[in-house]
């Protein structure tokens, strides 16, 4: 199976289109409201600002995330969730719940996992 061809599967699309490192949790953050570059930097703690600047304009270009630049100087920039971006919302918020009712058992599953690779001394 071609790369092209997993592609033509809608899960797998989307996927590609936010499985990175930090799109989840941009569409998450914004999803609480509009911000602007640096507040969205300082709620996303760890991300440089080219990675998000990258992330940004993906997921711009992918129709979730809009970009509106004000006409002052200096200029102002705010990125808010589109009306498709939104969509994400409430499957990001499963997923949340999803991983806080079962955290426990999956580090424990992997520390077992762990502890079973290691060969003893």
């Amino acid at each position: 199976m071609t790369y092209e061809t997993k592609l033509a599967c809608p899960i797998q699309r989307t996927m590609a289109m936010i499985a990175d490192k930090w799109k989840v949790v941009v569409i998450y953050t914004l999803g609480q409201r509009t911000m602007r570059f640096g507040e969205l930097q300082r709620a996303l703690e760890g991300i440089t600002p080219k990675v998000l600047t990258r992330q940004l304009r993906d997921l711009e270009g992918d129709g979730l995330v809009s970009r509106r630049v004000h006409a002052e100087i200096p200029p102002r920039v705010e990125y808010s969730l589109t009306t498709l971006g939104r969509e994400l919302l409430p499957i990001l918020d499963e997923l949340h719940a999803w991983a806080t009712r079962n955290s426990v058992a999956l580090i424990s599953r992997r520390e077992e996992q762990k502890t079973e690779r290691t060969p003893a001394a």
